[in-house]
């Protein structure tokens, strides 16, 4: 019974770490296990249950595509392995619980690539739920702020109306996607994945084809935004959106098709492609007022998930 004559079940109205760290570390073996399986078969089957959000959707219908493609699995599988593994993981009362695992791959270990972290967002939609990793992030080592930490040596959360920052979490996806398509609110800061890829959609040409684009928040269930405060009073933050390209061909033409998108396709393409992909996006957000108060993407992580012709 809590002080204020509320009963406690399962940990819902106490605020409790999502995790403990043997579990944590339990939930990273059990992913990278299923990952490995489904990514040696190519079948979205065996890491379903380990995989949501925008992660799950990108890594489902990547398998599904390449089934289709290689129904004798993947012949180049090289099994993932992520080491050194650091927890940061918040206290929070009710569901869902999330945790951070910030961890070393093997996948840049081929001489002259750049040493990366792969920061993974494992979250747990209630008690009797399983882990699952709902982001995926690729970052330098340099690139990762310090973390405000409790006595515990715990995370903190970051609300996602929170005031205390340049742009509430909440706010992330609609603000980066109503930027794409209009150009405002200018709230980041300039690079390939913002200003640069604004630029390149807009002057995107090619003889006998037009180019519509459509961007979308996704923002709520398994697609909602998490965060951690860093020591600098911003916070490190996971959001993700939807992003649709329709390409248009004049009479007489096609658009071109590639195996991936090919096997994802509903409708036949008689002059009409449109192409449907997944992002998560990997932010630091300043204080408010603090610089230029410009929000900086570490890292996208895009994914083609359906494609409609007509």
């Amino acid at each position: 019974m809590t002080a204020s004559g509320c009963v406690t079940v399962h940990g819902e109205l106490e605020v409790v770490p999502a995790a403990t760290r043997s579990e944590a570390a339990q939930a990273l073996k059990a992913f990278t296990a299923a990952y490995n399986a489904a990514d040696k078969a190519y079948d979205p089957a065996l890491d379903a249950d380990r995989v949501a959000g925008p992660l799950g959707a990108i890594n489902q219908a990547g398998l599904k595509a390449r089934q289709k493609n290689n129904p004798d699995g993947n012949a180049n599988h090289t099994p993932l392995e992520l080491t050194d593994a650091r927890y940061l993981i918040p206290k929070k009362a009710g569901w869902p619980r999330w945790f951070l695992a910030d961890t070393d791959s093997n996948r840049d270990e081929d001489s002259g690539k750049l040493d990366t972290r792969w920061l993974l967002a494992f979250v747990k939609s209630g008690p009797d739920a399983g882990w699952k990793t709902s982001y995926l992030s690729v970052v330098a080592p340099s690139q990762l702020p310090g973390f405000t930490k409790d006595s515990d040596g715990l995370a903190e959360p970051v609300a996602a109306d929170s005031s205390e920052l340049a742009v509430a979490p909440e706010d992330l996806g609609t603000q980066y996607t109503g930027y794409l398509q209009k150009g405002t609110p200018d709230v980041f800061a300039p690079g390939t994945t913002t200003s640069g890829w604004r630029d390149a959609r807009r002057t995107t040409r090619r003889a006998g084809f037009s180019y519509q684009y459509i961007d979308q928040p996704l923002d709520s269930g398994t697609f909602a935004p998490l965060g951690l405060k860093t020591d600098d009073g911003g916070a490190l933050v996971f959001f993700s959106s939807k992003h649709f390209e329709r390409q248009t061909a004049a009479k007489g033409l096609r658009p071109p098709l590639n195996a991936d998108v090919e096997a994802l396709l509903t409708g036949e393409v008689k002059s009409t492609l449109t192409k449907e992909r997944v992002s998560s996006q990997l932010v630091f957000v300043p204080k408010k007022g603090a610089g230029d108060g410009k929000v900086v993407i570490l890292n996208r992580l895009p994914g083609l998930t359906a494609a409609k012709g007509s």
